[in-house]
């Protein structure tokens, strides 16, 4: 048994466009996809995720490459002969059948014996917590009553890969949340490998063991939600994943995996970690993270410490969103709320002078582009 459930190896997807011409849906992508592994696919629209996902399912055919289902090529092999289900946004549940009816379809029409379809149905839809709503059909439910239906009508034929493309996109918010989690459960509980598109962060790093980041047909990054928000190989990935704070520079000296960049903005020099390949001299970028910054009232530290203005406060609850000017730069930074105080003397007022701190842990240097 080969140790990936899904391989892209070298796949290019090139589509017609109006004017004669040809775009990459997909260029020269390849993944590897683990047995059992929550993989999921994440970039903005048009960034090539769900055209990969069509070509796992067999929608669609890579120009050249290859996918790999359990070590086999797929070559053209229509979707109905690849061991994959694919549940999509859309729940195409069917309105005159009960849900019931609507998991048992697929084993139906592959001649299962009306014992073995009772026992499986039973099976999974208590695992999506739909027992004792057998009878009901698909409008009596709620959106994510419905979206559960189609997952267990996906799990139901027991695929040895089940693809998602954005399937919690219909929900409202406090649902999808719910969700991502009874979603996440379910993978572990049945401990098949699902590939997952969404263009929500925060959603592929609730669920995710790997993300692959993707931008116009090409893979940036992949690696583990921790990687890939703590260690962004590049700005794209920083500043899509999560929010950040850039400011560019000069590398002046590097030593180890500290680097010591000049700031023009700032007039100053700022020590950060290297977090993708730079030499000295290169135009590089910082990252800083919000809720990483700290803000001090008196000069904290030797390096890294700048002094800076309050513009503008929002409080949300959990913290506080400073707006700060450091010479001329806007910088948001975090303040997480640890206190319960209704004293506004607590908060940062518009105009106040302060100081911010950044640690060169927390100060991630990438290429500039």
């Amino acid at each position: 048994m080969s140790e990936f459930s899904v391989e892209l190896r070298d796949v290019v997807k090139k589509f017609p466009t109006p004017e004669g011409g040809e775009i990459f849906a997909v260029n020269q992508v390849t993944m590897k996809i683990r047995n059992g592994e929550f993989f999921s696919m994440l970039g903005p629209s048009g960034c090539g995720k769900t055209t990969s996902l069509r070509m796992i399912a067999g929608f669609e055919w890579p120009t050249t490459g290859e996918v790999f289902i359990e070590g086999e090529p797929m070559g053209r092999k229509p979707p109905y002969l690849r061991p994959v289900n694919t549940v999509f946004q859309s729940y195409a549940l069917f309105p005159h059948m009960t849900v019931a009816e609507n998991v048992a379809y697929g084993l139906e029409m592959e001649k299962t014996s009306k014992h073995e379809i009772k026992r499986r149905v039973g099976e999974i839809l208590e695992m999506v917590k739909l027992g004792g709503m057998e009878r009901r059909r698909p409008k009596q439910l709620s959106g994510g009553q419905q979206q559960r239906v189609a997952l267990a009508r996906s799990l139901v034929k027991r695929p040895k890969v089940l693809l998602l493309d954005e399937p919690l996109g219909a929900l409202d918010l406090k649902l999808r949340k719910e969700m991502q989690l009874e979603l996440k459960a379910l993978q572990q509980e049945v401990g098949i490998t699902f590939v997952y598109v969404t263009h929500d962060q925060e959603e592929a790093l609730t669920m995710s063991d790997r993300i692959a980041v993707m931008e116009r047909g090409k893979v940036l990054q992949v690696g583990a939600p921790v990687e890939i928000y703590e260690r962004p190989n590049c700005r794209f990935v920083a500043d899509f994943i999560g929010e950040t704070n850039f400011l560019t520079g000069e590398v002046r000296s590097i030593e180890g995996n500290r680097v010591t960049m000049h700031i023009p903005s700032l007039n100053s020099d700022l020590v950060g970690t290297k977090a993708s390949p730079v030499k000295v001299g290169d135009q590089a970028v910082i990252s800083l993270r919000p809720e990483k910054i700290r803000i001090a009232e008196n000069k904290a530290l030797s390096q890294n410490c700048f002094s800076a203005k309050v513009l503008n406060t929002a409080y949300i609850g959990s913290d506080t969103r400073v707006f700060v000017d450091l010479g001329g730069v806007p910088l948001t930074v975090w303040e997480q709320n640890k206190i319960s105080t209704l004293d506004p003397e607590a908060y940062y007022e518009h105009g106040e002078q302060i100081w911010v701190v950044v640690l060169p842990e927390n100060a991630l240097v990438l290429q500039e582009g």
